[in-house]
């Protein structure tokens, strides 16, 4: 019995030194109501955050897309008539003024046949003189004058056909422009629709492209391209949206575009392909610095501050110009976003909000 009571007391003095700890063990440095901690407080501190506010401005969204080139005016010169050709008057890629005379063909038979005509008509014309003077004495009837009036009408459309005939053996440049390649020879023989050679308007080219028909309303007439071309070593050509096509395709759902670039050195040829790049029609946009989205799983988010709390926000983007981004949906112009300190905060933390210099 002497024994055991040592071990009994020592017990009771340990289990009193144990609840002393655990009653003030609130109290200590990893305690949530210290003395080094305001009372009340709770959670992590506020986090430090720069905000900028949201810029409306107009703006109109970047547009990229691939075309080809083409000629102002183009065309293949074909004879209107079979003939054999006598003289080749052009040199392939030489500039020629409209109504240059680029071939001629063999205008013998053509011109013997204008002779003909003329003749004709001359004869013609000279019994009708005579016939009208004796319609005067009713030697001839008011029925044999119109038959010698009619036969001179008649002369007069074969002298013009034969004229016409004679003139298509000249063949002629229809506009000012650069030949293409040769097709034929002197001393062959052509027919209505063989091709001599090509003709193009170069000096000012159009510019054909699609875009999808999301961007309608971005559109107009009138507004400007830039157009590159890798061949030519990426070298920028400025243009305006000329012509919009009225209708959509209804497989690819994409809006047909025309454009004119300026070429006055030459440099673009017809069938290049290009690059193009225009900025669509301005409109009122709200703006944000890029450094405030925050990708999530598929998603876009924004903070902005509210209350001294941080609010993440899902937003829709639209175009983009250096540094900042349109937002379509999802944020107002009053609103300030978080733009540096993203990553510390928490939807609905409390900050710390100060805005950019």
């Amino acid at each position: 019995m002497i024994s055991t009571m040592p071990r009994a007391a020592l017990r009771s003095l340990l289990l009193g030194a144990l609840l002393a700890l655990a009653s003030c063990g609130g109290n200590g440095p990893t305690g949530a109501s210290g003395s080094d901690r305001p009372a009340g407080s709770g959670g992590p501190p506020p986090a430090k955050v720069i905000t900028a506010k949201i810029d409306r401005r107009p703006f109109g969204p970047q547009i990229e897309a691939v075309g080809t080139a083409l000629s102002r005016e183009s065309v293949e010169i074909t004879p209107k008539i079979a003939n054999v050709i006598t003289r080749i008057r052009f040199a392939e890629g030489q500039l020629v003024a409209a109504g240059t005379v680029l071939v001629e063909l063999d205008r013998a038979q053509a011109a013997a046949a204008l002779a003909e005509a003329e003749a004709n008509l001359a004869e013609s014309s000279n019994q009708f003189n005579r016939g009208r003077d004796l319609s005067v004495t009713q030697a001839l009837s008011k029925a044999q004058l119109d038959q010698l009036e009619t036969a001179v009408k008649t002369g007069e459309s074969r002298v013009a056909a034969a004229r016409a005939r004679l003139e298509d053996t000249v063949i002629r440049a229809p506009f000012a422009g650069r030949t293409g390649l040769r097709k034929v020879s002197p001393g062959g023989l052509v027919n209505p629709g063989t091709v001599i050679t090509t003709l193009d308007d170069s000096s000012v080219m159009k510019l054909e492209f699609t875009v999808p028909q999301s961007f309608l309303k971005d559109l107009s007439l009138g507004l400007p391209v830039e157009a590159r071309a890798e061949g030519l070593g990426n070298r920028v050509f400025a243009g305006k949206i000329t012509a919009i096509d009225s209708r959509i395709d209804p497989v690819t759902r994409a809006l047909s575009i025309r454009a004119e670039l300026a070429n006055s050195d030459g440099a673009l040829r017809p069938g290049l392909f290009m690059s193009t790049r225009l900025r669509g029609k301005p409109i009122d946009t709200l703006m944000i610095p890029e450094e405030a989205l925050v990708p999530e799983q598929g998603k876009t988010y924004v903070f902005v501050v509210i209350d001294g709390k941080a609010i993440r926000r899902e937003v829709r983007t639209g175009g983009r110009e250096p540094g900042y981004v349109a937002i379509l949906d999802g944020l107002d112009s009053a609103d300030a976003v978080i733009v540096e300190g993203t990553q510390r905060v928490r939807d609905g933390g409390k900050v710390i909000a100060e805005p950019r210099a």
